[in-house]
């Protein structure tokens, strides 16, 4: 989702100016006032005037963003967000190639969806790799050195800054190797995952 504003903030009983982020799957502050919540925990989103309101663990949240963009953010938070299978571009119709059977329950129900696994990357429409450290990318790479033609691939890892293998290591290595992230996608709440395309 991705949206950004530059606005003064009152998030139950702090208040301040903020940059406020609409993530796919959470609202986030930063500045004078710091808070981030899950987008499926929010009641009462109402705009008014040139306010976003909502409430949050049971505060009240207040985002001055401008009548527009209150109205714009408010109808984006009314969506139901999206499957993560349809967040992956898994279909019935999708060969998928897993680098291993996924532990985590969402991956699993995505994956699930998909119309069959290919045996090789070669057959693939899209591969998921699991990279809870660098050895799991490392045979991705080692395994795609030779092939022409390499379908989007996801690198699933752990969040949070302390994360063994995070985003940055995700990104320097894939990069390094000639890949280039297209996409982000919120996997789980301890899950995230970076699409990559082959240059």
């Amino acid at each position: 989702m991705g949206r950004e504003a530059h606005c003064a903030c009152r998030w139950g009983d702090a208040r301040g100016q903020v940059t406020a982020l609409l993530e796919t799957t959470e609202v986030i502050v930063r500045g004078e006032v710091r808070a981030r919540v899950a987008r499926a925990s929010l009641r009462g989103v109402t705009v008014r005037g040139d306010t976003l309101a909502f409430v949050a663990d049971g505060k009240i949240v207040e985002l001055e963003l401008g009548a527009k963009a209150a109205a714009s953010w408010a109808a984006a938070l009314s969506k139901p967000l999206p499957p993560l299978a349809r967040k992956l571009g898994i279909t019935p119709n999708t060969r998928l190639y897993l680098s291993r059977e996924p532990k985590d329950k969402s991956l699993q129900v995505a994956c699930a969806e998909a119309g069959s696994r290919a045996a090789s990357i070669a057959k693939a429409d899209v591969a998921i790799v699991l990279a809870e450290d660098g050895a799991g990318i490392a045979l991705w790479l080692k395994s795609t050195r030779s092939k022409h033609v390499v379908p989007p691939v996801w690198i699933v890892y752990a969040k949070g800054r302390s994360s063994p293998f995070g985003e940055a290591a995700v990104r320097e290595a894939m990069r390094a190797a000639g890949f280039m992230d297209t996409k982000v996608a919120s996997v789980s709440e301890t899950l995230t995952a970076l699409r990559f395309l082959k240059r």
